[in-house]
């Protein structure tokens, strides 16, 4: 399903191949039929000034949400195990789920980086897709609904994956909701958490093995690889 793999690509940190290929992602939201008017209206901004404003002010933006705020993470099972062995032992599953699906993963990012697994969930049917969206559903309706707080213009793209899912609110969700937003202008506590939070994986040798970010690669555009922050 290639709304899933547009998603991957809108959730992906912005590069001249995405600005690109912006054109042809609207086309393939609007015309496979996953969604309704309304969604795609809603997701008409981002489309915009991902492939219409400055790279570095979009690449500066994304830092800013997905890197500096612990809480609107991209990578899932930071929400739930944040940096203890345990995300390693979920790690594992999911590569092993990936495998079984006929997946290869390969470059910088970790199995459970949301782009990743939208990619994935652009490789499987419908029914195992949604399945996978609704065991991800308490994370992804929290960053749904923490986007839309900060009234991002990414929020429609979770807020179309919620609604995919058919993901309704869980006590677990509830759970993450109470938890307080990061600042992430607050450098020190950002390094607070950070600190706290580091921890080494275990010796299997395929926990925090990396994966793709390369998600323009299988629309025919190589993406170069991403550094940790913009600058000008």
């Amino acid at each position: 399903m290639k709304t899933f793999r547009a998603f991957s690509a809108l959730l992906s940190y912005p590069t001249p191949d995405l600005q690109a290929a912006i054109p042809t992602i609207g086309q393939t939201l609007a015309c496979e039929g996953l969604l309704r008017q309304e969604q795609i209206a809603a997701l008409v901004p981002l489309l915009a000034s991902l492939e219409m404003d400055d790279l570095y002010d979009l690449q500066e933006r994304y830092v800013l949400l997905f890197d500096r705020s612990r809480t609107l993470s991209l990578n899932l099972f930071e929400h739930i195990h944040g940096e203890s062995r345990d995300r390693g032992g979920a790690m594992v599953d999911l590569l092993d789920t990936y495998r079984a699906g006929g997946f290869d993963l390969v470059g910088p990012e970790l199995p459970d980086h949301l782009p990743v697994l939208l990619e994935f969930l652009s490789t499987q049917g419908p029914d195992q897709a949604r399945a996978i969206l609704a065991d991800a559903g308490h994370i992804l309706l929290a960053l749904s609904e923490r986007l839309a707080r900060r009234e991002s213009i990414y929020a429609p793209v979770l807020a179309a994956l919620v609604a995919l899912g058919q993901i309704e609110v869980t006590p677990e969700a509830e759970a993450l909701l109470s938890e307080r937003d990061d600042d992430p202008e607050d450098l020190a506590a950002l390094d607070a958490v950070w600190e706290e939070a580091q921890v080494t994986f275990g010796p299997d040798p395929n926990a925090g093995c990396p994966v793709s970010r390369d998600i323009l690669a299988r629309m025919h555009e190589p993406a170069p690889a991403r550094p940790r922050a913009a600058s000008r």
